[in-house]
């Protein structure tokens, strides 16, 4: 199976050597957005933060022909715990009724000073 990157014009700026989606065989891995701006700004407070994040990959998916209802898994990466009702309110709103599997992990620290990641797996079979 081979690995291949797939353009994202509509991503916001990478800050590394990677790249925003690749496709794997039916598989979209789409890589941790944070809530940063087209233009590299990061968005004010968890709130925003968390809803410029879902921007991101549904614009990430946008390029990749897929939408939020073909995301299987996501892993949710948040810097304080008790910001997982803010970050899980903006979640369901962005998936509406699809729920796709997911974790949800506390860490010590995110690129750029976020509060928030988010990772998806979507099936483009």
């Amino acid at each position: 199976m081979t690995v291949d990157p797939i353009p994202t014009p509509n991503a916001p700026p990478i800050a590394g050597p990677y790249s925003p989606a690749v496709r794997a065989g039916e598989w979209v891995v789409c890589a941790g957005q944070v809530g940063i701006d087209a233009n590299g700004k990061l968005a004010d407070g968890v709130d925003e933060q968390a809803r410029q994040v879902l921007a991101n990959i549904k614009a990430v998916l946008g390029d990749c022909g897929l939408t939020m209802n073909d995301v299987a898994k996501a892993t949710v990466f948040v810097t304080d715990i008790g910001a997982f009702a803010t970050v899980n309110a903006a979640y369901a709103e962005a998936f509406g009724a699809h729920k796709p599997a997911r974790s949800t992990v506390q860490v010590a620290a995110l690129p750029a000073g976020a509060e928030v990641e988010i990772e998806v797996w979507a099936y483009a079979g």
